[in-house]
């Protein structure tokens, strides 16, 4: 290699390290809009750690604007998810040179219980060997039979909501109508955990769906509208519009019996 190249690369190397430096002290001097914007359940210092890892393990996200990548991770801490981890609360997502935010199906859950309308929330796969039958109209139904072996490939996904007050409803579509869904209305389509774990994202849109039914407050429509945006923030915007679900008052035990409070889905065998 010669050694205008060598040079031309190695200027490379120094500038994206300058800007992930630059991008990570940036993340530490917004740490007084951090604390106020997180609830309770979450330390500061946490939600700071998790952000300068997935800084530090994603090159790409290096590389987005500053204020769409703090106004992504903003979105995150105002409504109490961990982005980027294994737990797919949400994801902070590099389009091209922005940021976007995106809940993840587990973050969308723990959203929707937080309401406290929400009893439980089931959201399944449909194999193409499984018995599974459904009918919309004044009399709703719903029936699926897993296959217990060879169930063969999804073919389709749902996701039912019941409410505390004793309503609930369904919503169902077939894996190709997820894929055209999501290649027309998504951003992320294309990347991240589109690409990392679809049927988790699949069930995401039906629960979306599905809530869009339910009688649920309008705090909870308006996190879930930040899905799938860009927002551009400075250090000296003022974070006062903190969505109020009130996270710090959810434990554990208010899940309901049988219902994985991780997932939101309904146990098997219960």
């Amino acid at each position: 290699m010669k050694a205008g190249e060598l040079m031309k690369k190695r200027n490379e190397v120094v500038e994206r390290r300058e800007q992930a430096q630059g991008m990570q002290g940036l993340v530490i001097r917004m740490q007084s809009q951090i604390k106020k914007a997180l609830p309770s359940t979450i330390t500061p210092e946490r939600f700071t750690r998790i952000v300068l890892t997935a800084l530090s393990s994603n090159p790409k996200l290096q590389q987005c604007t500053p204020g769409s990548f703090l106004g992504a991770m903003m979105q995150a801490a105002q409504l109490g998810l961990e982005p980027n981890t294994p737990t797919g609360q949400a994801y902070l997502i590099p389009y091209k040179n922005v940021c976007t935010f995106q809940l993840g199906y587990r973050g969308l859950i723990a959203l929707a219980y937080r309401t406290g309308a929400v009893k439980s929330i089931e959201a399944h796969e449909v194999y193409e060997n499984d018995e599974f039958e459904y009918e919309y109209g004044l009399e709703p139904k719903l029936k699926h039979k897993p296959a217990f072996t060879n169930r063969g490939q999804v073919i389709a996904y749902y996701a039912v909501v019941h409410m505390k007050d004793g309503g609930y409803c369904f919503e169902v579509m077939s894996r190709d109508d997820v894929e055209s869904f999501a290649k027309a209305k998504s951003m992320g389509y294309g990347r991240g955990p589109w690409q990392t774990d679809f049927d988790a994202m699949a069930k995401k849109t039906l629960v979306k769906k599905v809530l869009k039914y339910a009688p649920i407050s309008t705090d909870f429509m308006r996190a879930v509208s930040t899905d799938d945006t860009v927002k551009d923030v400075s250090l000296d915007d003022d974070m006062s519009d903190v969505i109020d679900l009130p996270a710090e008052d959810v434990t554990v035990e208010d899940v309901p019996e049988g219902v994985d409070p991780d997932t939101g889905e309904i146990k098997q065998g219960k």
